[in-house]
């Protein structure tokens, strides 16, 4: 049956893990932006790159993952 959820690779402990690979990335970047801006003395310039940079690296790791699951 395709529409099975347990065919599809994807539980709860791995949605867990979606969800904290996103928010580490946005995080991360956050942390990473505010070290630079104290560094560089530009703030919000560090932070604001940092998040954005996070929520991309963020996204793009999500969808591997996922995409790496439904085909597995």
């Amino acid at each position: 049956m395709a529409d099975d959820p347990t065919e599809s690779g994807l539980r709860g402990r791995d949605l867990i893990g979606l969800g904290g690979l996103l928010v580490g990335g946005v995080v991360g970047g956050m942390l990473l932006g505010l070290l630079a801006d104290h560094l560089l003395d530009s703030s919000p310039a560090g932070v604001l790159v940092g998040v954005a940079l996070g929520v991309v690296l963020g996204c793009t790791g999500f969808f591997l993952r996922v995409r790496r699951a439904l085909r597995g």
